[in-house]
């Protein structure tokens, strides 16, 4: 099983707030790893933001889909969100999956926090569920995060403090999720129409705005 879980890249860390990972993967759920039998996922649905040119070459791809599939599951947890705890925790099974602490697992859960949000078992996952496994580790921190505060996005830097009680760990989460999320591309809204004279009309459907200055009769 460790075998399985252990392959990746890796890289530093950027600084940048919550602020940017919101803005960054959009308001809703949502959202996003080499390839390798490890990880057999089906395509996710689209993501809020896409992964960044960052993400595509550390994230490895079997991973990134895991991510997506996963915070689906949590509206309002951006999938960055659970790449960064991967990053930070194992560089994606990359590392030692066992830690001097106990924690074990490409997302080191500790066993028996595990226990507590490790059904039900994804399509894909084994049974019984194994923190060794990327995929149930992956849905599992999902579940976590979900039930302290990612739910709806209220509290994602709580959420993560959840995971593991550091400020700094928090910090260095949410800076890997920002890094990960491609900006979102600027909504395409058509230009307004124009009348004659060069004169702007309103669009279709929609009434001109009244002046809101009152004419006296006479």
């Amino acid at each position: 099983m460790l075998i399985r879980a252990a392959s990746a890249l890796g890289a530093g860390v950027a600084t940048l707030s919550v602020a940017a990972v919101v803005a960054a993967t959009g308001a809703g759920l949502v959202a996003l790893v080499g390839a390798g039998a490890a990880l057999q996922v089906s395509d996710a649905p689209p993501a809020a933001a896409p992964p960044s040119s960052r993400a595509a070459s550390e994230v490895p791809a079997a991973y990134l889909r895991a991510f997506r599939a996963a915070a689906v599951t949590c509206p309002g947890l951006p999938w960055s969100v659970l790449a960064g705890i991967g990053r930070a925790e194992s560089d994606f099974g990359a590392d030692p999956q066992t830690s001097p602490a106990g924690a074990v697992g490409p997302m080191q859960f500790l066993p028996s926090t595990f226990a507590a949000y490790d059904t039900p078992v994804p399509p894909g996952g084994v049974t019984p569920p194994s923190p060794y496994d990327p995929l149930d580790a992956i849905y599992a921190a999902a579940r976590l995060l979900c039930a302290n505060g990612a739910e709806g996005g209220t509290d994602i830097p709580g959420a993560i403090y959840a995971y593991n009680h550091s400020r700094a760990y928090v910090d260095e989460v949410l800076s890997y999720a920002a890094a990960y999320s491609a900006p979102a591309p600027p909504s395409a809204v058509p230009p307004p129409r124009r009348g004659r004279g060069g004169r702007l009309r309103p669009r279709p459907g929609r009434q001109a705005k009244r002046s809101s200055r009152q004419v006296s009769p006479g």
